[in-house]
């Protein structure tokens, strides 16, 4: 649990309304972006011409990590493997975040770490 909400693995992500088509932050254009009420979102960004696929995952005030593939299949396949990983890592962590020399802070740093280590 995270700030008192239940999560699923697929229940409560929903698609972010007017953005697909726009410029992302990685460079590509958004071909899908999807957000869970937890404060956790998803984009996918691609540039077929360069074979250019990006995934950004975010963590309301703890994490924005992307990830650049060559393939829109490589993206997809890193795209499902992370949707689950994210609400599992945010059910992990509290609700704020403290200062770094807080056990919690520290706790969740070392979880962030590990999700960062198993999605490069």
């Amino acid at each position: 649990m995270r700030g008192g909400h239940v999560m699923s693995d697929e229940q409560g992500w929903r698609p972010v309304e007017g953005t697909l088509g726009l410029g992302g932050a990685e460079g590509g254009t958004i071909v899908r972006d999807e957000e869970h009420p937890a404060g956790l979102r998803l984009t996918l960004e691609e540039d077929v011409e360069r074979s250019f696929h990006a995934v950004t995952c975010g963590i309301a005030g703890w994490l924005v990590h992307a990830r650049h593939f060559g393939s829109a299949a490589e993206a997809e396949a890193a795209w499902d493997e992370m949707k689950p990983a994210l609400v599992e890592l945010a059910m992990q962590l509290p609700a704020t975040r403290g200062h770094g020399y807080e056990p919690a802070t520290r706790e969740a740093g070392v979880k962030l770490g590990a999700f960062l280590a198993r999605h490069p």
